[in-house]
C-alpha cells in the first residue's frame, strides 16, 4: 500500500475532559467497537473486578484516576485509529499539554450534570492555541443533568467553541429515552438497566411524521420537534472544513457506561475527523507525504512493564516510513541509532511492528538515550517545535527511606525524571535533593512507584520554595560572584544545569535586580518564559 493510502488510512486523537467526567470510560467504549477488546472494564468499582486497559499502571487501578497517557490503537472501518487517553487531573497536566502535541484531533468530554470544569477550559485552551479540530461528547445522559442548551451556551461562553448539535437527547436521567442523530437523521432509543443489548436504530429523516410518537409519546415527540427546530435555526449548519481549521465543534450526547451514543460518535468521527497533520519544525514546516522518516518523542516511560523494567519513549511519527532495524538520525546526539523491536500499543499490551505510518506512535526501547522533544530523521537536522516544558511549582527535599536500597532509590529517581513528570535538583552547598513538580499528586506517585516497581522507600520533608529559575551568564567574573553570593540558593538538575531556586517572588525579584548580567529563565530548555 502507498504512503499516501497509509495516511488516509489513519485518525490520531486524543481523549481530554476534567477528572471524573468519563473519558477513560468513553475510551474504553472506542476499543470495543473496534473490536480490540472483548469486555469493557470499570475505572473503579467494588463489585466488578476487571480494570480499564488505558488505566494500567498499579496506582491508576487503586485510584480509579489516570496519572499517565495511554497509547493504544485499533481498527474501524478501514481506518487505524490511534486514541491517547490523557490523564484529567491537573497535577498530572504536564504529561497532557505534550500528549496534545502528539494529536491531529481531540474529543472533549463533558458530565452532562457539572458541565464545564476549570481543567477542560484548559486543556481546551491548548487545542484552540493551536487549532486542533475538536468534538465535545457530552456524556451521563442516563442521570439527572443540566439542560442541554444551557450547556451549549456554556460550552461557547467559557470554552470559547463555536458548538453545532450533530445529535441530540430525548429526556434525560430517569426519562431519558435516546439521542436523535442530526447527522445521520436516525432515532436511537435507549433501553435502560442493563438491557442495551444492541441500539435500536430507526431511520426518521422527517421528524413530522405521526410513527415519532410511537416510539417515544406525545409529549416527548412534541419537545424534540420544537428543540430540533431550535437547534436548525440558531446554531450554523455543520461544515467540515471549519471544523478541521477549528472553527466548529460538533457535539454529541450518549452514555458511555451504558455504551449508548458511542457508536454515532465513533462514525461521524471516522468521517470527518483529520488524517495527519504537518507538524512545524524551527527549519521548516514538514508534511505527512514527505518520502523521508521523521518523528519525535512526546513522552517516555519507564515500567511500562516492571517484570522487564523496560523504559519506553514514546514516538510520534510525522512523515514518510519508520522500519524497523533501519538507522535513523537522532539529531541531539548527532548520531545513528537502530530499533530491533519498536513496538504498537495496546495501553501496556505490546506487539513488535516492522513498518510504522505518519499518524502512529511507536514505542522504543530506551536506556537512556531519549529526552522528550527529541527528533529522530533520516539524516535533516530539524527540530519540531510546540513541546511544552514547566517550571515546578511545589518542592520537597526527598530523603532515602530504607539505607539498604541506596542504588535503587537513585536509579527509580533518575528514571522518573527522565519521564518528565517531576524535576531534580541537588543543593550546591549540601548535596541535598529536591524534587520538583507542577502538582501536589505527583509526590504521592513518585512515592508509590519507587516502592512498588523500584522497590526503595523515599520520604519528603517540606522545603520553603518558590521558584525554581535555570541561570546563565556571558560575564565569568559576573557569574563567579553571583555562584559565590547565592550559593546556598544554587542547585544542580539532573543534566548539571545551574539552578536558582528562590524562596519568594521579592526574593527573585532581588536576584534579578542585583545580578542583571544574569540570564533567568523559567524552564530547562532556556527560553525565557513565566
Amino acid at each position: 500500500m502507498s504512503l499516501i493510502k497509509e495516511i488516509e488510512k489513519r485518525k490520531t486523537f486524543g481523549i481530554i475532559s476534567h477528572p471524573d467526567a468519563g473519558k477513560t470510560t468513553l475510551t474504553e467504549k472506542l476499543l470495543l467497537f473496534g473490536g480490540a477488546i472483548q469486555t469493557a472494564g470499570a475505572v473503579k468499582s467494588n463489585k466488578i473486578k476487571r480494570t480499564t486497559v488505558s488505566d494500567f499502571m498499579e496506582i491508576e487501578k487503586q485510584r480509579g484516576i489516570s496519572v499517565a497517557t495511554s497509547v493504544m490503537a485499533f481498527e474501524y472501518r478501514d481506518k487505524k485509529i490511534n486514541i491517547l487517553d490523557t490523564p484529567g487531573h491537573q497535577d498530572f497536566a504536564e504529561d497532557t499539554y505534550r500528549t496534545l502535541t502528539a494529536v491531529d484531533s481531540a474529543i472533549v468530554v463533558i458530565d452532562v450534570a457539572k458541565g464545564v470544569e476549570a481543567q477542560t477550559e484548559k486543556l481546551v485552551n491548548v487545542c484552540r492555541r493551536r487549532s486542533t479540530p475538536i468534538i465535545v461528547f457530552i456524556n451521563k445522559l442516563d442521570r439527572e443533568g443540566r439542560d442541554g442548551f444551557d450547556l451549549l451556551d456554556e460550552l461557547e461562553q467559557k470554552l470559547d467553541l463555536i458548538v453545532r448539535p450533530l445529535s441530540w437527547p430525548v429526556g434525560m436521567g430517569q426519562s431519558f429515552q435516546g439521542v436523535y442523530s442530526l447527522y445521520e437523521q436516525k432515532l436511537v432509543l435507549f433501553r435502560p438497566h442493563g438491557k442495551q443489548a444492541a441500539d435500536e436504530v430507526i431511520e426518521f429523516s422527517d421528524l413530522d411524521s405521526p410513527e415519532l410518537e410511537n416510539h417515544i409519546g406525545e409529549q416527548a415527540a412534541k419537545t424534540l420537534r420544537e428543540e430540533i427546530t431550535m437547534i436548525e435555526e440558531v446554531y450554523p449548519p455543520f461544515d467540515k472544513d471549519d471544523y478541521m481549521e477549528g472553527l466548529l465543534s460538533p457535539v454529541f450526547f450518549g452514555s458511555a457506561v451504558n455504551n449508548f451514543g458511542v457508536r454515532e460518535l465513533l462514525d461521524c468521527f471516522v468521517d470527518i475527523a483529520p488524517t495527519p497533520l504537518p507538524r512545524p519544525t524551527e527549519e521548516r514546516e514538514v508534511d505527512p507525504a514527505e518520502k523521508n522518516f521523521t518523528g519525535f518523542v512526546f513522552k517516555i516511560h519507564a515500567n511500562i512493564d516492571p517484570r522487564h523494567r523496560d523504559r519506553i519513549a514514546f514516538l510520534r511519527i510525522c512523515s514518510g516510513t519508520f522500519e524497523r532495524n533501519t538507522n535513523y538520525l537522532h539529531v541531539r546526539h548527532g548520531k545513528k541509532v537502530r530499533f530491533s523491536n519498536p513496538t504498537s500499543f495496546m495501553a501496556s499490551k505490546k506487539e513488535i511492528v516492522d513498518k510504522a505510518f505518519p499518524g502512529d506512535v511507536v514505542g522504543l526501547y530506551d536506556t537512556g538515550n531519549f529526552k522528550i522533544g527529541d527528533t529522530l530523521t533520516e539524516g535533516e537536522e530539524l527540530h519540531f517545535t510546540g513541546i511544552p516544558s514547566f517550571s515546578p511549582e511545589q518542592f520537597r527535599y526527598v530523603e532515602n527511606g530504607d539505607p539498604m536500597k541506596a542504588k535503587q532509590l537513585a536509579k527509580g529517581i533518575r528514571q522518573l525524571m527522565d519521564e518528565g513528570v517531576a524535576q531534580l535538583f541537588v543543593k550546591e552547598n549540601n548535596n541535598r535533593k529536591i524534587i520538583g513538580t507542577v502538582g501536589a499528586l505527583q509526590f504521592e506517585v513518585i512515592q508509590y512507584r519507587l516502592e512498588h516497581e523500584y522497590g526503595a522507600k523515599c520520604v519528603y520533608e517540606p522545603t520553603n520554595m518558590h521558584k525554581a529559575c535555570w541561570v546563565t551568564c556571558d560575564d565569568d567574573k559576573a557569574f563567579k560572584e553571583f555562584h559565590v553570593r547565592r550559593k546556598k540558593d544554587l542547585a544542580r538538575d539532573k543534566d548539571g544545569n545551574l539552578v536558582f531556586l528562590a524562596e519568594s517572588a521579592w526574593a527573585l525579584k532581588m536576584a534579578q535586580d542585583n545580578h542583571p548580567e544574569v540570564e533567568f529563565y523559567f524552564t530547562s530548555d532556556m527560553r525565557k518564559e513565566q
